[in-house]
C-alpha cells in the first residue's frame, strides 16, 4: 500500500536541536542514542505536523533551544499517496505559532487533512488508572484521525464553555446573556458525542477478526450522569434548565466534556484499569495499531506512527511481532529507544538514526541497519 511519510524532516532551534536535518525513506525509523540526547524531541517536532499541542502537550514558547532565541521552525516534506506537500510550523519569540502548506499560510486544522499522525508516549502508559481528562484525549485524537473537522468542532465547543463558565462565575443571571452560548455549544456538542461515536465503531471494525500478537479492547463511551443529554435539543434544554446548578458549582456540569472512555480487556472480560501494567500497555499498543488499519481502510494510506520508548518494556517476541505488524500496515512509524538491539528484529526494514550529545550539542547520523 502507499503509503503517508515523511522524506525531509528538519529542525531549527527545536529543544536540544539547534539545527538537525534527516533525509529518509517511507520505511519505520528507529531512532537510538543515550537518554537526554533529543531522540523524543525529533518525534515531537513530527507530532506538530499535524493540529495541537503535540505529543508533550507543550505551549509555544516551551519548545524553543534556548529562551532568548528569536523562535523555533520545524519544516518537512510530506509525501502523501497522490503527491508532496511542503509543511512548516514554528513560532517567533513571543508570538503564536504558525502554520505554512506550500509556501502559503494556513490554519493549523488544515494539517490534519494531510498528515494524519498518531502516537504513544510512556506518559500515557497510565492511561487506564488516571482521570477522565487524558482518555478523552486520547479519544479525541483518534476520532481526529478519521474526522479532520473535529478539532475544530471541540475547539468551538470550549471556547463557548470558557465564556458560559464566565458569566456563572460573575452570577449572571440574564438568561439573555447565554442563549446564543448554550446554542453553540449543544450543536458542538452534540456533534462532538456524533463525532467519537463514529471513532469506536471504526476502532472496533478494525479490531474485529484481526490476527494480532495484541489484546483486543472492547471501547465505549460513559458518561457523567446515567441520563447526560446527547442530541442538540437535549443538550439545549440541559443548559438552560442547569444554570442554577451550574451557577452554585462554578462551571458547566453537562456535557461531553464529561464523558468518560471505558475499555475492557476483551479475552479476560477485566476492566483495563484492573490489568497488569504490561496489559495495559499492550491495550494501548493494540487500539494504535487498530486506529493505523483503520485509516488505511478509510483514506487509502496508513498514518505516521509516533512511539516513544515502546520496545523498552516489551521481550523480543513480542517486540519482533510489533514490527511485523508496523512493517504489514505499510506504515513509517518512527520509535526510538536507547540502542539498536531494541531494533535487532526489524533488520533492513527500518533505517537507522543514532543520536548522540557532545558538549551540549546533538548529532544525528542516518545509517544502514547497525
Amino acid at each position: 500500500m502507499s503509503g503517508l511519510s515523511l522524506s525531509h524532516l528538519q529542525l531549527s532551534h527545536f529543544r536540544s536541536h539547534k539545527r538537525a536535518v534527516l533525509d529518509i525513506d517511507a520505511r519505520p525509523v528507529a531512532i537510538y542514542g543515550p537518554n537526554g540526547a533529543g531522540k523524543t524531541n525529533l518525534i515531537e517536532a513530527v507530532s506538530l505536523l499535524s493540529p495541537g499541542r503535540g505529543l508533550r502537550r507543550a505551549g509555544v514558547g516551551d519548545i524553543s533551544r534556548r529562551p532568548e532565541a528569536l523562535g523555533w521552525k520545524v519544516s518537512a516534506t510530506i509525501t502523501a499517496p497522490r503527491q508532496s506537500y511542503e509543511i512548516e510550523t514554528g513560532a517567533e519569540a513571543g508570538q503564536s505559532r504558525n502554520v505554512r502548506i506550500d509556501g502559503k499560510a494556513a490554519p493549523q486544522i488544515a494539517l490534519g487533512k494531510l498528515a494524519r499522525v498518531l502516537w504513544l508516549v510512556p506518559a500515557m502508559d497510565r492511561l487506564w488508572i488516571e482521570g477522565a481528562e487524558g482518555r478523552r484525549r486520547f479519544l479525541d485524537r483518534a476520532t481526529l484521525s478519521f474526522l479532520p473537522n473535529h478539532a475544530e468542532t471541540v475547539l468551538r465547543y470550549e471556547r463557548a464553555m470558557r465564556e458560559r463558565n464566565r458569566l456563572l462565575k460573575d452570577m449572571v443571571r440574564d438568561a439573555h446573556w447565554y442563549t446564543a452560548l448554550e446554542l453553540q455549544m449543544a450543536e458542538t456538542g452534540a456533534q462532538i458525542h456524533t463525532n467519537r461515536a463514529t471513532a469506536l465503531v471504526q476502532l472496533a471494525t478494525a479490531q474485529a477478526d484481526t490476527k494480532t500478537a495484541f489484546p483486543t479492547a472492547t471501547l465505549s463511551m460513559v458518561q457523567a450522569d446515567a441520563d447526560a443529554p446527547l442530541t442538540e435539543e437535549a443538550l439545549k434544554t440541559a443548559f438552560a434548565d442547569g444554570r442554577p446548578r451550574d451557577m452554585a458549582a462554578g462551571r458547566t456540569l453537562t456535557g461531553p466534556h464529561r464523558s468518560d472512555l471505558d475499555a475492557v480487556f476483551a479475552d479476560k472480560g477485566v476492566q483495563a484499569r484492573d490489568c497488569s501494567t504490561g496489559e495495559q500497555k499492550a491495550l494501548l499498543i493494540s487500539l494504535i495499531l487498530a486506529n493505523g488499519r483503520a485509516l488505511a481502510a478509510e483514506v487509502g494510506a496508513p498514518p505516521i506512527l509516533l512511539l516513544d520508548e515502546v520496545a523498552a518494556h516489551l521481550d523480543a517476541a513480542r517486540r519482533a511481532a510489533l514490527y511485523d505488524e508496523i512493517c504489514a500496515l505499510g506504515a513509517q512509524a518512527w520509535m526510538t529507544g536507547t540502542g539498536p538491539d531494541l531494533f535487532a528484529e526489524l533488520g533492513d526494514r527500518a533505517q537507522y538514526v543514532e543520536v548522540t550529545e557532545s558538549a551540549g550539542i546533538s548529532a544525528i547520523k542516518h545509517e544502514a541497519a547497525p
